[in-house]
């Protein structure tokens, strides 16, 4: 018998002061990203091109890019390794980050579809990421991941 999960969408917004095109950069430049979330950042912005960022020592996320529509929206599936601690498998869940211009820089809105179970724990950590994508974006040094030495 088959069985299938229970999905659910983790959404997160941050208000960011800089534009979306500044922005749009820190989530498909490898160095700019890795500036807010990861160690290492192997991407390709292109549709069906490579997303993959080791998040924490020995915990990697892996996946493709599936829109990029430069500077309102990007997709990607999103998934962990094998090895990490992570429980999604890699490509079993997308991840949406659409850029709203404002008056005082950018609204990020993030909607992360995945297993149930694994909500909370996908939920804290957009949650500290965005804070520092947040810090990070304006030019300012959002300082070491405190999550590194977890």
């Amino acid at each position: 018998m088959e069985t299938t999960a229970e999905t659910t969408r983790v959404e997160r917004e941050v208000a960011i002061a800089a534009s979306p095109e500044t922005v749009w950069e820190f989530l498909v430049d490898p160095e700019k990203a890795v500036r807010w979330m990861g160690i290492e950042a192997t991407l390709d912005p292109q549709p069906g091109g490579r997303y993959r960022v080791v998040v924490l020592p020995g915990q990697v996320a892996s996946g493709e890019f599936v829109e990029l529509d430069p500077p309102r929206r990007a997709v990607w599936t999103w998934g962990w390794e094998p090895g990490s601690k992570g429980t999604v498998p890699v490509g079993a869940s997308t991840v949406a980050i659409d850029l709203e211009p404002t008056d005082a820089g950018t609204l990020v809105r993030l909607t992360h579809a995945l297993p149930a179970d694994s909500a909370s724990a996908h939920g804290e950590g957009w949650e500290h990421y965005l804070s520092r994508l947040a810090v990070a974006a304006t030019g300012a040094d959002p300082g070491a991941d405190p999550w590194l030495s977890r």
